[in-house]
């Protein structure tokens, strides 16, 4: 094992299970066990199991955490209500994006859940300009699985009772196999499901509890990019990064009204700016014409044959069965409907802007509807 492929608490798990390894994040990950369209299709129709653990487990504490992130985060910290997790931005003073991130406020504490590939400069960023009374603790004692598809509540709540009682983006502690766990309703791939977070030590077992269901599996990295494309869901790094604005990326939702008006968190005079004229760019959907995807890094090209934007996410979609593709493309071409050229490999393709997600999502919201 080198040391840019640092193991997961699962690491001989998924290895004995026939896990084809590959280096992501800084860490080994399974990219697939059976085939990433059979495990894409199964998280669709029954329950995946995802381990997650590369992610950052953050606590942020002391009488000036609320304050202190407040002043880094979008959020409107005076409307966060308990054990509700809220998808966040961690912006630079520019507007750009440093990191998505999940944040949930835990009685007098704050939780929160960053990318894998970012949380040491995450946590840099944040310990740099957090007040004094503001304490973080970096939660390496702590793996993160996903369990996610239409079944996973049939499958948890047999081991977590009670977990049927949560709605979409709400949280409570469990246990599992007498195990503490922290588990959300929530996700990355636009299906019902859950994130579980559970101590290291204790991560083997409940896997093997959740694989023991008749509904799980554990899926790997290519199915989870696959299914996150089909949700319309950005992957940091790839849709988002530290010159893209949440405007231009279509996350203005992450922007509490308040705060959008208010201001209080870096980069708001660039926010407010694109939020009153409109950016000059924007994330669209793309559906692509005839069966072969365009990838990562295909241009875009205006009329007069320059480029005008990029392919940033692009594959084949195991449930539409065609090919289809994030890109930023020049806001007056992002109107659903508008045909795009792209050029990747010396061939030209031809897209068309479509609404996302590509593929409905099946949220569990408060009232039982999807």
């Amino acid at each position: 094992m080198s040391e840019t492929q640092a193991p997961l608490p699962l690491d001989a798990w998924h290895r004995a299970r026939g896990g084809r390894m590959v280096p992501f994040a800084g860490y080994a990950m399974p990219v697939q066990y059976e085939g990433i369209m059979a495990e894409h299709l199964w998280t669709r129709s029954s329950a995946g199991l995802f381990d997650v653990s590369h992610m950052g487990q953050i606590i942020v504490a002391g009488p000036e955490a609320e304050k202190g992130l407040a002043a880094l985060l979008p959020a409107d910290f005076a409307i966060l209500k308990d054990a509700r997790p809220k998808y966040s931005l961690l912006l630079n003073d520019d507007g750009g994006i440093i990191d998505d991130l999940m944040v949930t406020r835990r009685g007098e504490h704050f939780y929160l859940v960053v990318n894998g590939a970012t949380k040491h400069g995450d946590i840099e960023w944040m310990e740099q300009r957090l007040p004094r009374g503001a304490v973080l603790d970096h939660m390496k004692e702590q793996a993160l699985l996903a369990l996610q598809g239409p079944k996973a509540v049939d499958a948890l709540q047999r081991l977590a009772p009670g977990v049927q009682e949560l709605t979409f983006m709400t949280a409570g502690s469990y246990k599992i196999g007498g195990v503490s766990a922290w588990i959300s309703r929530s996700g990355y791939t636009g299906e019902d499901g859950f994130e579980i977070s559970v101590p290291a030590i204790s991560a083997e077992p409940i896997a093997d509890l959740l694989v023991a269901q008749e509904e799980v599996k554990p899926i790997g990295l290519g199915a989870r990019d696959s299914l996150r494309l089909e949700a319309g869901l950005p992957l940091y790094g790839h849709d988002l990064d530290t010159a893209i604005s949440p405007v231009e990326a279509d996350l203005v939702f992450a922007l509490s009204k308040r705060r959008r008006e208010e201001g209080g968190f870096p980069g708001w005079h660039r926010i407010a700016k694109e939020l009153a004229n409109g950016p000059s760019r924007k994330r669209v959907g793309l559906a692509i014409e005839g069966r072969q995807p365009v990838r990562e890094g295909a241009v875009v090209i205006d009329l007069a044959g320059a480029e005008a934007g990029k392919v940033t996410s692009g594959g084949f979609s195991p449930s539409l069965e065609a090919p289809i593709a994030m890109a930023y493309v020049p806001s007056r071409d992002a109107e659903p409907g508008t045909r795009i050229s792209l050029s990747a490999r010396g061939k030209t393709f031809t897209g068309t802007v479509t609404a996302m997600p590509f593929v409905p999502h099946r949220y569990h919201r408060k009232g039982g509807s999807k």
